[in-house]
């Protein structure tokens, strides 16, 4: 059974974990966090008798900075980790820059405090990800990014990074992870087809822990997808958003809101709207 490396952001446990798995490569890790989180996670390689060194390869979900962040500051110091992200967010590990202006747009005077460096990757050192790589299945699964891809292994646990949605184990509570640009309902929702088509035994998430129960895990994210969309559809303010977010989540909402902070998912939803009416 896989377990998460926690990565304790900001000194809290259950926010940001990470995995190491062996693929017919060598050994991997199933995304790395921010460059906030480069000391946590070595020290979580220590106890297990490793050093980054004897990792081979990064599998990166998608290059949000919570996931991805790390990676040009890891390789700099490991240059032979091999890289491998979606043809979509391959660009912008290879030229960070726009990435960062965004994200300081969103962060504001917290982005240092929460990501740290966000350094570029050499070209040489990223893998555009195919149908296979490194013996696990990759299939694209945007909704919640574009550049979102999910690996599963012939074991059955789905790696699944935010596809699967939020789960601080050990709460059942199942948040979906909205922020802007990119959410889009409908596509994450053929996400979620494409997911359960598959019949994982498992669901790897960065934030946090390993679920079992797919279905029942799956279905529980689909009808908050639409629930919380509905809810900004409708009109809810931020503020009202955030109170009935915290009403749902009662005494579990400290870790979550952490992981996914709940204005993020308003803006992420409020947009979806506005593109909407837009469009129409």
């Amino acid at each position: 059974m896989p377990e998460p490396l926690d990565l304790l952001h900001l000194g809290r446990e259950r926010v940001i974990g990470v995995y190491l798995l062996e693929t017919e490569g060598g050994l991997a890790l199933f995304d790395c966090g921010p460059s906030t989180c480069v000391p946590q996670l070595k020290e979580r390689l220590r106890e297990r008798g490793l050093v980054l060194g004897d990792v081979r390869h990064l599998l990166l979900s998608h290059i949000h900075l919570d996931h991805a962040g790390a990676t040009g500051v890891l390789v700099r110091e490991h240059p032979g980790l091999e890289v491998h992200v979606s043809p979509v967010g391959a660009p912008h590990l290879v030229d960070p820059s726009r990435l960062e202006r965004s994200a300081r747009r969103l962060y504001g005077d917290e982005f240092d405090t929460l990501w740290g460096e966000l350094a570029p990757v050499p070209r040489g050192r990223v893998h555009e990800t195919t149908d296979r790589v490194l013996g696990l299945e990759c299939f694209p699964s945007p909704g919640h990014a574009s550049h979102h891809v999910c690996y599963l292994d012939a074991g059955g646990t789905l790696w699944a990074g935010d596809a699967a949605g939020v789960r601080v184990q050990p709460s059942h509570f199942v948040l979906p992870p909205t922020p802007p640009p990119e959410f889009d309902l409908d596509t994450w929702e053929r996400t979620l087809d494409e997911i359960e088509a598959r019949r994982p035994e498992r669901l790897a998430l960065i934030h946090f822990g390993v679920a079992e129960e797919p279905a029942k895990h799956l279905s529980a994210l689909r009808r908050r997808l639409r629930s919380w969309t509905e809810r900004v559809g409708e009109g809810a303010s931020e503020e009202e958003f955030e109170a009935a977010a915290l009403a749902e989540l009662g005494d579990d909402a400290a870790p979550y809101e952490q992981a996914m902070p709940f204005w993020q998912s308003y803006a992420g939803l409020r947009r979806y709207w506005d593109k909407r009416r837009r469009a129409a």
